[in-house]
């Protein structure tokens, strides 16, 4: 269905604006969301017809209230809401500064959660509806430099697990969508990193952090290649609980999945043992 209506946030650079601009060509209607409207006023411009601006910041409790009700008052409806804005910091988890981690929450956790509420009412009366959730290969596996990243996208996962249990009989879809390494700006200029270094994680999380930050605008995932399977991956009947994209999120996420077998099988006696005897 062309008519259906995409509420996409994030949309001022790398996989939000790459998706808005797909889904606008394949003829779906779409609330182009960011924090500056004046970054994403030419994909406006070309599709006057099918898009309108959203001024979003996912920190504001404010704004995320009055988007839903501007893009219901824009397409009547939202069929398609992608939880893509988020930003990334770099420190280890002893090194981390309260305040950055706080406000990395809010817009990576806390607003996504907020605005999702705001957005289940509507896809409720519809009785349908799809969550995308831009989670990350760093929701499912750990990395040194991001513990505190990391904990947010595990957030996101296990929250969007819950709720693709709460809302499957309502008609409502959940998908969490776990990338690898994409040429987007998240090492660039949407990460932030800790002032003080200490020594002994120069070998952890300091040589991760330098790595990451070295081959920004080298990574192997295409933003538009991802949209691509993001737009292929919301029109199928039955759209997967975890999408990964690239490469690296695949093996990754494969090598975990080994690697938690493993572990559980090593100490299966002694989960079976805290339990009362039968």
């Amino acid at each position: 269905m062309k008519d259906k209506v995409w509420f996409i946030t994030g949309c001022s650079t790398g996989f939000g604006r790459e998706l808005s601009l797909m889904a606008l060509e394949h003829g779906y209607s779409v609330a182009v969301a960011a924090r500056n409207v004046d970054d994403v006023k030419d994909i406006i411009s070309k599709y006057k017809e099918k898009a309108v601006a959203i001024k979003l910041d996912m920190s504001n409790p404010a704004e995320i209230e009055s988007s839903v009700k501007k893009v219901i008052e824009a397409f009547g409806r939202i069929d398609l809401l992608v939880n893509n804005a988020g930003i990334g910091y770099f420190a280890s988890m002893e090194e981390s500064d309260e305040e950055e981690v706080r406000r990395m929450f809010e817009v990576n956790f806390f607003g996504l959660t907020k605005l999702t509420q705001l957005v289940l009412p509507q896809m409720r009366k519809q009785k349908s509806g799809h969550i995308i959730n831009v989670s990350s290969i760093g929701g499912i596996v750990g990395y040194p430099a991001v513990s505190f990243y990391n904990a947010t996208k595990f957030a996101v996962a296990g929250l969007s697990e819950a709720l693709a249990k709460e809302t499957a009989h309502l008609g409502i879809k959940v998908t969490i969508v776990c990338p690898s390494g994409f040429r987007t700006d998240w090492a660039g200029r949407s990460a932030n990193e800790n002032a003080v270094m200490i020594d002994d994680y120069k070998e952890t999380a300091g040589a991760n952090a330098s790595n990451i930050r070295g081959y920004s605008g080298k990574q192997a995932g295409d933003p538009v290649r991802a949209a691509k399977e993001i737009i292929a991956m919301s029109e199928s009947a039955e759209p997967p609980l975890y999408l990964l994209l690239g490469t690296a999120a695949y093996n990754n996420a494969k090598k975990k999945l080994q690697e938690m077998e493993v572990n559980f099988d090593k100490w299966k006696d002694s989960s079976i043992n805290a339990d009362f005897p039968k």
